[in-house]
């Protein structure tokens, strides 16, 4: 799941990495969720959303378990982050897509959003540089 994030890769992560991504429920500038289905309380996946400073941009981001995929999560996720955005006044959500990363271009395209931005940034970890776009939702 994680070829297109700037993470490492699972077999790559440290003890000091494993540490902050417990201390993730504790971060106050980034709101973590994971999602799960209503009955039976698996995990689909996960989503995050980081509002800026002056409270008009949310930047979003989502990943869904392989094991769900091309069912519509992605989007409902991606959806449901963009309306709450929209509910608390935000006046635009950003979300950055590796270009590569064909179907979540698809749910940025999906929920409204345009390319308008390129920009790259180094894997975690490795030496492998990914392109990425930056989509905006003015709302």
């Amino acid at each position: 799941m994680g070829k297109y994030l700037p993470d490492e890769a699972k077999e790559e992560i440290d003890d000091e990495y494993l540490k902050m991504l417990e201390g993730l429920g504790d971060d106050e500038e980034c709101c973590y969720l994971i999602p799960v289905f209503k009955n039976s309380l698996e995990r689909v996946g996960t989503c995050s959303f980081i509002i800026s400073d002056d409270k008009k941009v949310y930047d979003i981001a989502y990943c869904v378990h392989k094991n769900f995929w091309c069912q519509g999560y992605a989007t409902e996720m991606a959806q449901g982050m963009i309306d709450y955005a929209r509910s608390q006044g935000a006046e635009k959500v950003t979300i950055y897509v590796s270009q590569e990363n064909v179907a979540s271009n698809r749910v940025a395209q999906k929920c409204g959003g345009q390319i308008v931005s390129e920009s790259t940034y180094k894997k975690k970890g490795t030496d492998i540089i990914m392109k990425d776009y930056r989509y905006e939702i003015v709302l």
